[in-house]
């Protein structure tokens, strides 16, 4: 056994070497290196993929899926493509695509409608998240209506086809991410909610949290989000597979509502059309404001996106704040104590649902240990010296936790989530060593380097060898330096993408296989835009305090040097504060923003209504056009202008992988 093993090695590194030996670098796509071949076997031979459990799980209750090839807006512009994916299922062999990612995929690829249990249905496939159906004494409850209207209102109909035509009688937002609210006016309508005919159900602080969460980060999360949920790639083999929690996002229009019923605290009990709901909070988990819930008729436990069918993020890698993984392994040990005797099924906010109590308490057990082991582990490893990237090279599962399928890293992964873990107790941007205490901008860095390894060429020689080898991480890093240092040489370029390609066909998360491939096609083809859903009807529900919140990370120190303003803001028909009075003050290149207050002798008094702010938002006119109206008074048209002029225009078509 060990001679075979020793000759299948040897033929697969003279294989790769030949291969590479003879390959150009050039901007095309390459197929997988032997040594890509080799460590995805392996993982075929660790993990039991002869287990097909979650396979039936993932069909069962099917009744019916979307008659047609894709999902439209209005316009006919596609925000959803049900083919995109169907080259998963085939039974070919793909040494493109991690083994247990594809595994992922082909069972996020079931698509339709689904029976939970008696009363409870499921749409899966139609989105990212999974929108759920319960039957009360009226109508449906709906429960995370997806990121789109268009793909909730599919999922809608589909229910009312199959199963029972009612009304929608209230709908529930897990938590304060977009795919679980933005599809609202897919399953009801502005008067129905207006009018109090649907109940909107939400953890505390949802509205605040789902609104201004992104804004003053929301422009580099928006292009980090386009790598990690793989919109920039082409679906295939080679390209998007899946995004780990689902398939990828949708690209239609998303809303929000602020809830007409509030979630406080764990233990309290609401009847939600007649449908008694005991509820968990679990803020600060995955989302800071999110929920779990218990329906004793049902003997469903409503898990949110607290414990799904993977490891999740600690710390995302669009960018957000980092999560506490003790705080959220205690949710789910809480929610053990709370449930575990009761549920009988499982539903989540992603994936499909666990059956039998048995099998829920093995879930969030292990779910429970995970998150908590490498929380420890983490900090007993950080206490002994070592740093985030030696810790996150150190830890593995134990194999009781590793081997289960919910406990792979498709989404979240154990080695980023050790790093998020350091960074929530001791900050990321360093390690304790001086040596890494002021660094030097990569472009710098990148040039020493390159001259200290005597110019690109010799880099370039020495990454060479480290693809041919196999050592992909190596070869990237080495090439960092020289784009960084020279975005315009080519063969660097061409070369970092194949190292880059080669490790996200290895990777078994979603995300970082997205990260992996949208990097090299940025390195090969440069910046492409990609489809991103219309956020235009949230920003018109953002407060105006977040609105000038997020003017203030926009001023440009150089433009605003030496200059002072006073600003007084009226806007009428607000309610979002107490008397829709705001006030700005710009002095030594800071903005200072206020609510319910009035600066005394303003340099610049501005009044507009709420409605015409929110054309200004949803840039359905510009600040020119509104002056000129008169629907936006303005005392000094000319220090309006001055004042105007200091804030910087955010871009989205910066480099991720290039300076």
């Amino acid at each position: 056994m060990k001679f075979r093993k020793s000759v299948v090695f040897l033929s697969i590194a003279l294989v790769s070497q030949s291969v590479f030996a003879s390959m150009e670098i050039t901007p095309e796509s390459k197929p997988a290196s032997a040594f890509t071949i080799e460590k995805n076997d392996a993982l075929r031979q660790y993990l039991n993929f002869e287990d097909r459990e979650d396979f039936n799980s993932a069909s069962r209750g099917f009744i019916a899926t979307w008659p047609y090839q894709t999902i439209q807006d209005k316009d006919g512009q596609v925000v959803w493509d049900f083919d995109a994916f169907q080259f998963v299922n085939s039974k070919q062999q793909m040494d493109t695509i991690n083994p247990s990612l594809l595994r992922m995929a082909q069972l996020n690829n079931k698509a339709g409608l689904f029976q939970v249990t008696e009363g409870i249905y499921q749409i899966r496939g139609f989105d990212l998240s999974v929108m759920s159906f319960i039957r009360g004494e009226k109508g449906w409850i709906v429960v995370d209506p997806l990121i789109s209207e268009e793909t909730a209102r599919a999922g809608l109909a589909l229910l009312n086809q199959y199963v029972e035509n009612l009304p929608v009688t209230a709908v529930v937002f897990t938590h304060s991410h977009i795919d679980h609210f933005g599809g609202i006016w897919g399953v009801t309508t502005k008067d129905a909610y207006q009018n109090g005919q649907v109940e909107v159900v939400a953890p505390e602080g949802f509205f605040e949290h789902a609104i201004s969460e992104n804004v003053l980060a929301g422009n580099l999360m928006s292009r980090r989000a386009s790598f990690m949920y793989g919109n920039l790639a082409e679906r295939g083999p080679r390209g998007l597979v899946d995004a780990g929690l689902g398939k990828t996002t949708s690209t239609g229009i998303p809303g929000i509502v602020e809830p007409t019923l509030m979630i406080h605290k764990t233990g309290e009990k609401h009847r939600i059309d007649g449908i008694e709901f005991d509820f968990q909070m679990a803020n600060g988990s995955e989302a800071p404001a999110e929920f779990m819930a218990y329906m004793p008729k049902y003997k469903t436990l409503l898990a949110s996106e607290v414990m799904t069918h993977t490891i999740h993020n600690i710390s995302t890698l669009r960018g957000a704040q980092t999560r506490d993984a003790s705080k959220w392994a205690a949710y789910v040990d809480e929610t053990i104590h709370l449930y575990g005797d009761k549920a009988d099924t499982m539903i989540a906010s992603h994936h499909w649902p666990t059956w039998g109590q048995a099998k829920i308490k093995d879930q969030l057990e292990k779910t429970r240990d995970m998150y908590k082991y490498v929380h420890d582990q983490t900090l007993r490893l950080a206490n002994m010296g070592y740093t985030p990237n030696e810790i996150s090279s150190k830890i593995q599962l134990p194999e009781s936790l590793d081997k289960a399928w919910f406990n792979r890293g498709y989404y979240g992964s154990v080695s980023h989530n050790a790093r998020a873990t350091y960074d929530f107790y001791f900050g990321a941007w360093w390690d304790g060593n001086p040596a890494n205490l002021n660094p030097l901008p990569p472009e710098d860095a990148g040039a020493k380097y390159v001259e200290a390894m005597g110019g690109a060429g010799q880099v370039i020689e020495i990454a060479k060898k480290a693809v041919e080898n196999g050592e992909y991480r190596w070869a990237v890093t080495l090439l960092n330096h020289v784009v960084f240092a020279d975005p315009t040489h080519k063969e660097a370029r061409y070369l970092e993408a194949d190292a880059m390609e080669q490790l996200g066909y290895q990777a078994e998360s979603g995300p970082w296989r997205n990260y992996y491939l949208i990097g090299a096609k940025e390195l090969r083809e440069g910046f492409k835009s990609a489809p991103t859903p219309d956020t235009t009807a949230i920003a018109k529900n953002m407060p105006v305090s977040s609105v000038l919140e997020a003017m203030t990370v926009r001023v440009n120190p150089e433009k605003a040097a030496g200059k002072t303003f006073t600003i007084n803001l009226k806007v009428t028909g607000d309610t979002d504060s107490r008397s829709g009075e705001y006030s700005m003050l710009l002095s030594n290149a800071v903005l200072k923003t206020y609510q319910d207050r009035q600066l005394e002798n303003p340099d610049i008094t501005l009044v507009i209504e709420k409605s015409d702010m929110v054309d200004l938002l949803t840039r359905k006119a510009s600040l020119e056009s509104q002056i000129k109206a008169g629907k936006l008074k303005v005392n000094d048209g000319q220090k309006f202008a001055d004042f105007m002029a200091i804030f910087d225009t955010f871009r989205s078509d910066f480099g991720i992988v290039t300076p």
